[in-house]
C-alpha cells in the first residue's frame, strides 16, 4: 500500500497519521472519556469483506463494506470465549473505521462502538484525513499473528500484524490506484493496543501502537 502524505507520528497530537491507506490503522496511545459518532452501538465482523455480520446473538450493528475492500482475519478462534470475544471486537473496529472510509462519514452507526479515549480520537482523525486527501482504498488488507493476554475481568492486550502489500490508495475523482511501495517490508505493520471491557460487554479499543517495518511481521 502506499503511504498517504502524512507524517508518521510519535506524538499524541499526530496520532492517526501513522498509516499508509485503509485497514483501520491508527497510531497512538488512548484514553477512556471521549464520545464519538455511533459510541452508543456497533458491530463486530471476524470475517472479511464486503458484508461482515455480528455473531449470533450480539446487540451490534452490521459492518458493510464494498467488495474491493477486504479485510482478512487470520488465525480464527482460540477456544477461549473470552479471548475470542476480544478478537471479534478488534475485528470490528478495524472493519467500522474501513466502513467509514467508504462511506466518508463518521456517524455510521458502529464507528466508535468499539474505540474509546485517545483511540477514538486518533481514528476520527486518521479517517478525516483521507476525507480531506479525497481518497478510499482498494485491495484486501491481511491481519495475522493475533496475541491475546486477558487482565483481570476487564483489561486486555492484543497484538497483531498487518500485511497491506495488497492494498492501495484510490483517488475519488480519478480512480487512479497507487502503485507498490518500494520496499515491500514498508507494508507490514506491527500492533499493540489494549482493551477494556465496557458496562455493555464491548471489548473498546483504549490504546493503539503501531510500528512499520517491524521485524515481528517478517
Amino acid at each position: 500500500m502506499k503511504r498517504r502524505s502524512l507524517p508518521v507520528a510519535a506524538a499524541l497530537t499526530a496520532a492517526a497519521a501513522l498509516l499508509l491507506t485503509a485497514c483501520g490503522n491508527e497510531d497512538d496511545k488512548a484514553g477512556d472519556n471521549d464520545k464519538i459518532a455511533g459510541a452508543e452501538t456497533g458491530d463486530t465482523t471476524a470475517s472479511a469483506s464486503p458484508s461482515a455480520s455480528a455473531p449470533a446473538g450480539a446487540d451490534r450493528p452490521t459492518i458493510k463494506l464494498p467488495k474491493d475492500m477486504t479485510n482478512v482475519f487470520e488465525g480464527g478462534e482460540t477456544g477461549d470465549p473470552v479471548k475470542d470475544a476480544i478478537l471479534r471486537d478488534s475485528q470490528g473496529r478495524i472493519n467500522s473505521l474501513d466502513e467509514a472510509i467508504h462511506t466518508r462519514s463518521l456517524e455510521r452507526p458502529s464507528f466508535g462502538f468499539y474505540s474509546t479515549g485517545k483511540a477514538a480520537r486518533s481514528a476520527a482523525v486518521w479517517v478525516q484525513g483521507f476525507f480531506d486527501d479525497g481518497i478510499t482504498w482498494t485491495g484486501t488488507v491481511r491481519y495475522y499473528d493475533h496475541k491475546v493476554s486477558v487482565e483481570g475481568e476487564d483489561r486486555a492486550t492484543l497484538s497483531y500484524c498487518s500485511d497491506e502489500s495488497k492494498a492501495y490508495n484510490k483517488d475519488l475523482k480519478t480512480g487512479k490506484t497507487s502503485g507498490e511501495v518500494d520496499n515491500p517490508v514498508d507494508s507490514l505493520v506491527f500492533y499493540t493496543t489494549r482493551l477494556a471491557k465496557n458496562d455493555k460487554g464491548v471489548w473498546q479499543t483504549t490504546d493503539v501502537f503501531s510500528k512499520r517495518g517491524a521485524s515481528q511481521c517478517q
